[in-house]
């Protein structure tokens, strides 16, 4: 599994290959996205950047849809529209405890 640091790299990477297949300067794409272009340079080396600023990128590469992509709807399912009465879901609740089963030891049989 990869670590947050390694993803961004790749990101990075990933972001820096298409611009110059697009044969986008980097000063180009800061400026049309509204950031530095040394904020670029971070977020094409792989440093921490923040969400803003990724999303900006994205969208003058017209590749908002493409990470929208990769996380998927969470639509209610009718099952469970049903049994909410219609309401969505507006926070998560702790799974509930399993009732305990009593442990059995040595001696406790009651078959002596």
């Amino acid at each position: 599994m990869a670590t947050p640091r390694q993803i961004e790299q790749d990101i990075g990477q990933r972001l820096a290959r298409l611009r110059l297949a697009r044969n986008v300067t980097q000063a180009d794409l800061a400026e049309r996205a509204g950031i530095a272009v040394r904020t670029l340079r971070r977020l094409e080396a792989g440093e921490p950047s923040t969400l803003d600023t990724f999303l900006r990128v994205l969208a003058v590469l017209d590749l908002e849809e493409a990470i929208l992509s990769a996380l998927p709807a969470s639509d209610i399912r009718p099952i469970e529209r049903v049994s909410q009465k219609g309401r969505q879901r507006q926070r998560a609740r702790a799974p509930s405890e399993l009732p305990r089963t009593p442990t059995w030891t040595w001696g406790e049989d009651g078959d002596d």
